[in-house]
């Protein structure tokens, strides 16, 4: 199953939910990778920590190799990193990418990512993708990528106004790219319970028939005391409250992921 965590609107959140539903992928036992295609890197900083420097063979280096005809190109696999963390692995980013961005875009390379994922996935029971905050070439050539898309959503007016363009280009892709792919859920993050606005702004959501998940996240300090340790929440703190939600966000995607593929047999 191939997840990609995306929106247009930075600050939502998209590097922090894909890093923690791959760790606990990965601590339930299922062989998990991460694909950080943002060029700032969180996610691959979040897995590595200070090894995120010295990170040689990373996605940079994997697309800078489908602009060139060779006879010695890389499996895919060879540009994975193994973290700290057992089963869980990671295709790196780097600033870089921001470098190649135009020529990808230019020589039409759209579907090499595709591809690529499609050579792990007799590896891999779980693989997330991390994005920019653009539909830029690397968004879209994650969206073609992928079979879910899970949609971070931070309960402000902004958000809900950047939501609906954002569904909108997720149909399109689904049209003329994709027809697997499939918005696994909007997940509300920062949740503030006692706070007016966001219960009404994801209660307007729920009534216009858009499909917000459950558990909300929970708006903790803890969660930057993770991105700081780089250690997701399982590996910090079991017992948390959001621990606890992100656990249950994974159960329910991975219920509706058994769903799907029971309908598919």
């Amino acid at each position: 199953m191939r997840t990609v965590v995306f929106n247009q609107k930075g600050g939502v959140g998209k590097s922090t939910i894909t890093c923690n539903l791959a760790a606990i992928s990965a601590s339930q036992g299922l062989r998990t990778l991460v694909v950080d295609l943002d060029p700032q890197g969180n996610s691959t900083r979040y897995l590595l920590g200070a090894a995120a420097d010295e990170a040689r063979d990373t996605l940079a280096e994997f697309f800078d190799q489908t602009l060139k005809f060779t006879l010695r190109a890389k499996a895919t696999e060879e540009f994975i990193a193994e973290t700290p963390f057992e089963q869980l692995h990671l295709l790196p980013s780097s600033p870089q990418l921001d470098e190649l961005h135009g020529k990808l875009e230019s020589r039409y390379k759209i579907y090499k990512l595709r591809d690529a994922l499609a050579e792990l996935d007799g590896r891999y029971d779980r693989i997330y993708i991390d994005t920019p905050p653009a539909l830029n070439f690397y968004t879209r050539s994650a969206l073609i990528a992928a079979e879910g898309c899970l949609i971070p959503f931070d309960c402000d007016d902004f958000s809900r106004r950047a939501l609906y363009a954002l569904l909108e280009s997720v149909q399109e892709i689904q049209a003329d790219h994709n027809r697997a792919l499939q918005v696994a859920g909007i997940v509300v993050n920062q949740f503030q319970p006692r706070a007016k606005l966001p219960q009404r702004l994801v209660q307007e959501l729920i009534d216009e028939g858009l499909p917000v998940l459950e558990p909300y996240l929970s708006a903790s300090v803890r969660i930057k005391e993770s991105h700081d340790a780089a250690l997701p929440m399982i590996h910090l703190d079991a017992r948390h409250k959001l621990t606890q939600e992100y656990l249950a966000l994974h159960e329910a995607l991975q219920a509706a992921a058994t769903r799907k593929a029971r309908r598919r047999a």
